[in-house]
């Protein structure tokens, strides 16, 4: 037990970081390699949208944060700060992995929370209905289109939108899985496909009307 106790001492005074009430441990579309464990206090994940930013999630002590960059290597998706005082571990991938070598049960409650976050995930889009995903991404491609200077207005050429899945999460409010889901329902439909990694729409007039028959249903 004390030797549990004195490993538990290192592993807050080698990784620890106290963190102050509204401090930001880091923003929407920082690049980042660390992965963080609540250990006392509370931290808010923020998503700016087109309406103002929007509290995605309230986490407290035992949670992590910060794992898809970690594990995924992308760009911070949500802004993170302490709502309270708070205590978090910051580990990096080389001393997480270390520590998953030498304690399993770390590896296997990482793996449960990914795990649940997915479920959590699913969930919400299953309580989603098809509109609900499909108005704010066909708004965000609507608007970059009409941005665009070389964009055919007419509707009777096809072009391509410039804007990439992260800008049109962060256009339409929704998170990068939402709006995946949105995308795809689009290209069923034949309103927009993917040509060399970009995003085409065959008929500006067809997507604009998708969005009106979504206004009036």
């Amino acid at each position: 037990m004390a030797k549990n106790s004195d490993t538990a001492f290192r592993v807050r005074e080698a990784y620890g970081r106290e963190l102050s009430p509204g401090e930001t441990v880091f923003d929407e579309g920082d690049s980042g390699d660390n992965l963080y464990v609540i250990q006392a206090g509370e931290i808010e994940l923020v998503r700016e949208g087109p309406s103002g930013h929007r509290v995605v999630a309230r986490l407290g002590p035992g949670d992590f944060f910060g794992e898809l960059s970690l594990v995924g290597g992308q760009r911070r998706t949500t802004r993170a700060v302490a709502v309270r005082r708070t205590r978090v571990l910051e580990l990096d991938r080389a001393t997480l992995e270390s520590m998953c070598l030498a304690q399993p049960e770390i590896a296997i409650r990482l793996i449960r929370f990914l795990a649940s976050r997915l479920i959590e995930a699913e969930r919400r889009l299953a309580s989603m209905g098809v509109d609900d995903l499909l108005r704010p991404v066909v708004r965000a491609l609507v608007r970059s289109a009409e941005a665009d200077p070389d964009a055919d207005k007419s509707g009777k050429k096809a072009f391509r939108v410039p804007i990439n899945l992260r800008a049109l999460s962060d256009q339409s409010g929704l998170s990068m899985l939402e709006a995946h889901r949105a995308l795809h329902q689009l290209f069923d439909q034949k309103l927009l496909r993917l040509i060399d990694d970009a995003l085409v729409v065959p008929d500006l007039e067809a997507l604009s009307g998708c969005l009106d028959q979504a206004d009036a249903a």
